[in-house]
């Protein structure tokens, strides 16, 4: 009994020992990748709003991520003029962006918001709060879009 007892387990030790033979593992060949989609900026953008002898000029450009980069001015009867640069993202239809400028000598950073309709851009307006030198909207969802303030498309001036 005792023998038969130490076959089985030399057996079994033997048969757990024998290596099984696996196939190879099947080659992975990636596919090529796919040629990036380059989406050109469709060139600077143009608006502007006048009345009453004031004026807003707004020109930007937008690149495939939605990131706008340009130029917005204020010129309003019986006050200073103001001109900066704008930097900011569209949303949707809305764009929001830092505009700085420099007015009176002194360097400004305040958030403006455009919502975008019928090929115009009309500036929205909301409460405000100031933090760490920047002017910034206190809720975006609450901002008021005045059509009276409706910048319409124009050809950009060279």
């Amino acid at each position: 009994m005792k023998k038969i007892f130490a076959v089985m387990i030399m057996l079994s030790v033997f048969i757990s020992c024998k290596k099984e033979s696996t196939p190879p593992p099947a080659e992975i060949i990636p596919s090529p990748p796919k040629e990036a989609e380059i989406v050109e900026p469709a060139g600077d953008q143009c608006y502007t709003w006048n009345a009453k002898g004031s004026t807003i000029e707004m020109s930007f450009n937008v690149n495939s991520h939605q990131e706008v980069n340009g130029k917005l001015s204020y010129n309003l009867a019986g006050k200073d003029k103001n001109e900066g640069t704008l930097i900011g993202n569209i949303y949707g239809d809305t764009l929001i962006a830092d505009y700085t400028f420099d007015s009176e000598g002194v360097s400004s950073i305040r958030e403006v918001a455009f919502l975008q309709k019928d090929g115009t851009y009309i500036e929205g307006y909301g409460d405000i709060v100031e933090a760490n030198g920047k002017v910034s909207f206190k809720d975006r969802k609450t901002l008021k879009f005045d059509v009276k303030n409706t910048l319409t498309k124009v050809d950009c001036k060279e």
